[in-house]
């Protein structure tokens, strides 16, 4: 059995701290910052115990040095001052994430040797990664891209005759009609496929943000190249244009056998260029990389493949073409006037 303790009444817990409350007066004779020279001592002085002899002959003949009384604490930490309700502090916007600018790096071709910078707007390059919008863009365009012209003939248009095969009862076989029966063999199809149009809706505005972000994702990752002038070959014999552009893909790990097992590139031009599209029609070169006009490309094209490979002219024609979902103010136009204001830029010819 556990052993028992004596209960001890609370009044006698707290003894010891008496003594601290009120201090003797030695004590307190002690820690005073006064002179002991100054006190008069009396004629008839009390007896003093023989215990406290020392500490009044110190008291008496030792004199302290004055010191400065301390007016502020120095060491504690100072309590927090209250907060200010959130009504009185002054409004601070946030800073606002698409006021900043995607910086892409200009390349010359065939080099790839970078020339230059040029900065976009971040509305337009620089936008956040949205699967949602994506997807329904590739699924609009799956759904435009269907022929929809699958036909068949229904039993009343199969080439034929009417009459009644057998008669309805005594054969003791199921009951039939003529020859185009779906059940017979050459007659029509029953609920077979017609001509339709598969294409659905989607909004201008939600396909012109799909597009952009589509760039944006290219860009975030570092595969999106742009090529300051025209992505041309020029100068080498027809028989040699495939041999050359593969060292261009090998030397630049553009191509699949180089450090690039992801898919092809894809090169865009705002034109037909027949020395890049002649090198790139052989047999060998279509798993390499391929290339496709500006107008005829769309956000799937830009979500396939390794990199994308795109004319400076083509990425702002695509930026002035796809950017209806944007107010009037954050237009390439009014952000990059310069752009419509250089000779020889197709943004500037379509005005005219």
């Amino acid at each position: 059995m556990a052993s028992r303790r004596a209960a001890v009444p609370a009044k006698y817990l707290f003894n010891g701290f008496k003594a601290y409350e009120q201090p003797s007066p030695c004590f307190a004779r002690s820690m005073a910052t006064a002179t002991a020279t100054s006190e008069t001592p009396s004629s008839n002085p009390t007896p003093i115990p023989q215990a406290t002899l020392s500490q009044t002959h110190n008291d008496a003949t030792l004199h302290s040095a004055p010191t400065k009384p301390i007016l502020e604490d120095q060491v504690s930490i100072p309590p927090a001052a209250p907060a200010k309700p959130s009504y009185a502090q002054a409004f601070q916007p946030q800073p606002n994430p698409f006021a900043q600018k995607a910086q892409c790096t200009l390349y010359n071709f065939p080099s790839f040797e970078p020339t230059s910078f040029v900065s976009y707007p971040s509305t337009h390059l620089l936008l956040p990664l949205r699967k949602d919008i994506l997807h329904r863009a590739v699924i609009f365009e799956g759904d435009a891209a269907r022929q929809g012209s699958a036909n068949t003939k229904w039993r009343s248009e199969v080439h034929g005759s009417g009459r009644k095969v057998r008669p309805q009862k005594g054969s003791g076989s199921a009951r039939l009609g003529d020859r185009k029966s779906p059940m017979l063999k050459g007659g029509g199809v029953a609920f077979g496929p017609k001509p339709r149009d598969f294409s659905t809706e989607l909004p201008q505005k939600v396909y012109d943000r799909a597009w952009r972000t589509a760039l944006s994702y290219r860009y975030r990752r570092g595969e999106l190249m742009v090529v300051e002038d025209e992505i041309e070959i020029s100068g080498v014999h027809e028989d040699s244009l495939e041999r050359y552009m593969m060292d261009i893909l090998r030397w630049n790990k553009l191509s699949r056998n180089r450090g690039n097992d992801e898919g092809r590139s894809l090169f865009l031009t705002m034109q037909r260029r027949e020395g890049l599209y002649k090198a790139l029609r052989g047999d060998g070169m279509f798993k390499h990389a391929r290339a496709i006009e500006a107008a005829w490309v769309d956000v799937k094209d830009l979500l396939e493949g390794a990199r994308v490979i795109v004319e400076r002219m083509a990425l702002e024609t695509l930026f002035e073409e796809h950017q209806s979902d944007l107010p009037e103010r954050s237009k390439l136009r009014n952000v990059m006037p310069e752009l419509y204001l250089q000779e020889g830029k197709v943004l500037g010819k379509r005005e005219s």
